[in-house]
């Protein structure tokens, strides 16, 4: 990993506590202390509506509220409708727009599950939870308990609940992410994470700590499907424009021979039933340039992310501004 990385905050020790959001005293800190704990208090009045309705219901009302902010949200659709353009410029407005609705109508879901996610045990996992090829899973992980284990997957159908199935069925994970600017909401997602044993690295300061993991034998989760700055990606085709992506994924498997396997978990048709699916391990290239070949790999890793979005374009999260850092000299391409 690029000497920059430091090491991340370890929260494997014990279940998180809800931090105290550190600001200056300046009227300006205090406007942004009292507006962070007023966001705390509605996502925890939202977890609690949400986890006291029966599920079926709790994913109905956020596919509702998904489709309310599909109206609402006029500057992030726009964004949405503009990526869509760029990953699909064959597709007409019309079917565009159908698909930013439904990954909407994904996110609303995904919200709902999230609350419901403390209630959900191994022996109920099956009737939510299938596996396209369990023999496939079970040769992955099985294979992370030799050498560690790399996940590729990205912010796609319910990526929460994919974490939390591996922790359930006793393959707990360990998640490099990046925090939410409201520490208390940030503190409050991790201990629902926590539940199933997931632990979190913060993904700028995660390098020791991950290669740490897989010596361990541990199993590593690393989403590759949002914009990095200069510093910290590496530039690679992403639906044939350059998009600047973390070479995380790339590196590590380079590093320590841990194999790098696309996994995602694919929401049904029905909206209410998750299907896991498991790829290939990605096949890394060695040539003896170092740096061509973390560009090489992590190209490898982002394709097998976006080869998923191809398939289910519905269930990844349009609204990101994936092409935001621009090659030098290249004009930004949103406004």
């Amino acid at each position: 990993m690029a000497d920059q990385d430091r090491l991340g905050d370890e929260r494997g020790g014990r279940a998180p506590a809800v931090a105290s959001v550190v600001s200056d005293g300046t009227a300006v800190g205090r406007r942004i202390r009292l507006a962070y704990r007023l966001q705390y208090l509605l996502f925890r009045g939202a977890v609690g509506l949400f986890a006291a309705l029966p599920r079926r219901t709790a994913l109905r009302l956020g596919a509702g509220l998904g489709e309310l902010f599909y109206h609402l949200g006029r500057r992030l659709r726009r964004i949405g409708l503009f990526n869509l353009a760029i990953a699909f410029p064959e597709r007409s407005i019309g079917e565009r727009q159908r698909i930013l609705r439904a990954s909407c109508h994904n996110l609303g879901r995904l919200a709902a599950e999230f609350c419901h996610l403390p209630a959900l045990t191994a022996e109920g996992l099956s009737d939510i939870v299938s596996f396209a090829d369990r023999a496939a899973w079970e040769r992955t992980v099985a294979g992370a308990g030799h050498t560690g284990g790399i996940v590729v997957t990205g912010h796609f159908g319910n990526w929460e609940l994919l974490a939390y199935v591996h922790g359930l069925l006793g393959h707990p994970v360990t998640l490099i992410h990046r925090p939410m600017r409201n520490e208390l909401v940030d503190a409050a997602v991790n201990a629902v994470r926590w539940r199933a044993g997931t632990r979190t690295l913060a993904k700028k300061a995660a390098a020791r700590e991950a290669i740490r993991t897989l010596r361990q034998r541990g199993i590593l989760v690393i989403p590759c499907d949002q914009n990095q700055t200069r510093r910290f990606g590496v530039f690679v085709d992403v639906f044939g424009k350059p998009a600047s992506t973390t070479p995380g994924a790339a590196r590590l498997a380079m590093r320590t021979g841990a194999p790098a396997c696309p996994v995602f978990l694919v929401r049904e048709p029905d909206g209410e039933h998750h299907r896991v699916e498991v790829g290939s391990p990605i096949a890394m290239v060695d040539t003896g340039d170092r740096e061509a070949d973390i560009v090489t790999n992590t190209q490898r890793c982002s394709d097998a992310v976006e080869a998923m979005i191809r398939r289910y374009p519905e269930q990844w999260v349009w609204f990101h501004k994936r092409w935001r850092t621009r090659p030098k000299g290249e004009p930004r391409i949103y406004v």
